[in-house]
Parts: structure tokens; sequence; C-alpha cells
């Protein structure tokens, strides 16, 4: 017996690992809606929502939270209550504490961990209730202290509790709520800043012990296993997609 299409909502969803789990749950025929700060990103990624009954974008700054709900409302009102929400909105710029004025430190965690408290905390009154399940997406920075990504650090760190917390909370309304740490994922805007040449990437495979690089095909796979009836019993996981890179505390070489 088939299933009806989800309504899927994707924070961040027009480019890199968030665009490719917005499409794979395209492919997989749910309603998909997807929002970024970008008119022009946002209309290009709808055109590639292949396979969705009912594509759908809208604009949004997820720091403000009169935003957030206005287009969380109008992406209810056009594919219905939201099944799976996915925050994915980031930002980031490598630079050492020093280097990071009060007004560079605010905008990280005010895109990463505030945008995602603002997305969680309005999309409540449109989730499918139970059976809805929220996915933010973190990075390995949330345990793993790196040069030159303190406010990363520090957003993310946020990020991951928030889930726990929320998990704790909204367990018995039956929403889950997990966390999705994408290691070294190829093809992202991340890597061809962080590893601009071969080399230097063959060189962060080996670190990696499963010794290829990660594909934002896997990121996909786990975030709509975590959206499935199969991880029916998983909330206030913090899981890690980067092939154990994560391990060795993250090298960027073998």
């Amino acid at each position: 017996m088939s299933t009806p299409p989800r309504h899927v909502f994707v924070a961040g969803g027009t480019s890199g690992i968030n665009l490719g789990i917005a499409r794979a749950f395209a492919r997989n025929g749910d309603r998909v809606s997807v929002v970024s700060r970008s008119a022009e990103n946002v209309a290009a990624a709808v055109a590639t929502l292949d396979g969705s009954p009912g594509p759908w974008g809208g604009t949004v700054d997820v720091r403000d939270p009169d935003a957030v709900q206005a287009v969380l409302a109008a992406a209810a009102a056009a594919n219905g209550p939201i099944d799976v929400l996915i925050s994915g909105a980031a930002g980031n710029f490598p630079a050492p504490v020093l280097g990071i004025s009060p007004n560079g430190f605010n905008a990280v965690v005010g895109i990463d961990l505030v945008g995602t408290f603002h997305v969680f905390r309005f999309a409540w009154e449109h989730l499918r209730r139970p059976g809805a399940s929220l996915i933010a997406i973190s990075a390995p920075q949330a345990w793993i202290p790196m040069a030159y990504q303190a406010h990363v650090c520090a957003a993310k760190a946020g990020v991951d509790q928030l889930v726990r917390t929320l998990a704790i909370e909204w367990g018995p309304a039956g929403v889950r709520v997990n966390s999705l740490v994408p290691g070294p994922i190829d093809e992202t805007e991340g890597m061809r800043r962080l590893m601009p040449d071969d080399t230097k990437k063959a060189g962060l495979a080996r670190a990696v012990p499963l010794q290829r690089l990660g594909t934002v095909d896997d990121c996909a796979a786990v975030a709509m296993f975590l959206a499935s009836d199969a991880a029916r019993y998983v909330t206030g996981a913090v899981i890690p997609v980067d092939g154990g890179w994560s391990l060795r505390g993250a090298p960027l070489e073998a």
C-alpha cells in the first residue's frame, strides 16, 4: 500500500548538502518546500526538485523570527502540515578568535544556532503531531575544537544541545528531533574552500577510516532514514556521517 506524499521543509535548502537532501525527498515523491535568503537561488533549486508533486520555495533570513513564522505559514498553506523539517541554514568563515569581530561572531551564531531555534520553535504549530521528524544539520566542530572556527564550534555545540533538549520536551507529543553531522563531503562549497586541489583532497580521504570522501547522497540517505518509520524509536541522536573521520579528531591528512 502506497503512502501519501509527506511535506518536507528544508531551511537552507538551495545549495550543497541541504539541496541534495531536498532532491532526495523529491525523488521519493514527497512535497518539498525549500527556503533561503536568495530568491534567485530558491527559484533555481525548486526547478530541480524532480519527482515532487508540490515543489515550493520561499525566501527568508532565519535570524528574523517574524520572517521565519511567515515563511513556515506560507509553506504549510501550500503543502500542508510539515512531516519532515530540515534546519540547515549555516554561515562560516575561517578566522582566528582575534580576527573575528563581534558582528562576525554574532552573524554565524545567529544563522546557525538562533536560526535553528527559530525554525524549530515556529514550526511547532505546523508540525504533523504525532509523527513529525525534525533534523538539524550540525558539524563536527560541535564537539571537536578547531582553530579558526570558534564561532562555528560555539554555534554547532548549541545546535546539538538544542536538539537533545527538544527531543526530551517534544517526545511526548510524538515529535522526534535528531542531528545529522556531515564530515568531509565532496563537491560542496566547504570542501572547495578547504581542499582546493586534488592532492589535498587525496590526503584528506586517506585520513578517513573508510578511505574516501563522503557524498551529498550519503548525507541524504541518513536524513531519509531519520525521517522514516525505520527510525521511529530514534530521537535526540547526534549522528556523524563522516566515514569515521571524527574518531581521529578530524585530521586534514593521513
